[in-house]
C-alpha cells in the first residue's frame, strides 16, 4: 500500500471505530509499519487539517471527529446526478449493471443531506431513449439547481425570437436535444425550451416556489421515464 493510499486508510479506519481510540501500535500491526510511521503519517494529516487528537493513557490512542470528516469518495449533489445521466447512455451495454452498481456504491458513502439533494435534483430530470446530445448551458444548469427564474431570448422553429421570464422546473432529454421544463409567465403555461435554441440567457434574483409535476407532461407515460439514482 502506498503512503497516499495508507493515509486514506487511517483516517477510514478511525472514523469506522469513533470516538473510540485506536493506538499507534494497534495501526502499525493493521497497515504493516513501524509505529514511527503511523506517527508521521498521523501528523501530516492533522497538518493538513484533519481533525485527530491523541487520548493519553493505557486505553488512549488516536481519535477522529467523525462528524467533521468525509470519505475518500464524496459526491456534491451535482456530482451523483451527472453521473446518473452519464451512465444511463450505458444502457444496453454489457456494462449497465456494473455501472448501476458502482453508482449505488458512490451514493452510499455520500452524507444524507448531499443524498437527499441527490434525489430532489435527480427528480428533476426526465430522459427519453439514449441520451441527448446537445449541451444544456451551464447558466440553466445552475438556475434549475438554485431554484431562479430564467430570462429567455428565444427562438422558435422559425427563427423568430421572443423574450420572456421562465421558472425553470426542470429538464427533458431525448437522443438529439436537452430542452428545459419551465413554467413560461408569457404563455401561462408548462413550456419546453430546446437549449440549443436559447439566444441568450440571464439568470435572476427571484426565487421558483413552483414544483414540476410530471403527469404537466403531454408525453405518453410509457414514453418518458424519470432519472433514478437507485
Amino acid at each position: 500500500m502506498n503512503r497516499t493510499d495508507r493515509l486514506y486508510a487511517l483516517v477510514e479506519e478511525l472514523r469506522a471505530v469513533s470516538p473510540r481510540p485506536r493506538s499507534a501500535s494497534w495501526l502499525a500491526r493493521r497497515f504493516e509499519v513501524s509505529t514511527r510511521t503511523v506517527e508521521r503519517d498521523i501528523g501530516a494529516l492533522q497538518a493538513s487539517g484533519v481533525p485527530i487528537w491523541a487520548e493519553p493513557g493505557r486505553t488512549g490512542g488516536y481519535v477522529v471527529d467523525r462528524a467533521h470528516t468525509l470519505p475518500p469518495v464524496n459526491l456534491t449533489a451535482g456530482e451523483a446526478v451527472a453521473m446518473a445521466v452519464a451512465l444511463h447512455r450505458l444502457g444496453g451495454t454489457p456494462f449497465a449493471a456494473a455501472a448501476g452498481a458502482a453508482l449505488r456504491k458512490l451514493v452510499a458513502v455520500m452524507p444524507a443531506a448531499d443524498v437527499a439533494e441527490a434525489h430532489r435534483l435527480a427528480g428533476r430530470v426526465h430522459l427519453i431513449g439514449d441520451g441527448p446530445a446537445t449541451p444544456v448551458p451551464a447558466v440553466v444548469a445552475d438556475a434549475v439547481t438554485a431554484r431562479r427564474v430564467l430570462r429567455l431570448a428565444y427562438a422558435d422553429r422559425s427563427g423568430v425570437v421572443s423574450s420572456r421570464d421562465v421558472e425553470p422546473l426542470g429538464y427533458l432529454g431525448n437522443p438529439r436535444h436537452w430542452y428545459l421544463l419551465a413554467w413560461c409567465r408569457l404563455r401561462g403555461e408548462l413550456r419546453c425550451f430546446r437549449t440549443d435554441r436559447m439566444v441568450s440567457v440571464t439568470a435572476l434574483s427571484e426565487v421558483v416556489t413552483r414544483e414540476l409535476d410530471p403527469g404537466d407532461l403531454d408525453i405518453p407515460a410509457q414514453v418518458v421515464r424519470p432519472l433514478s439514482l437507485v
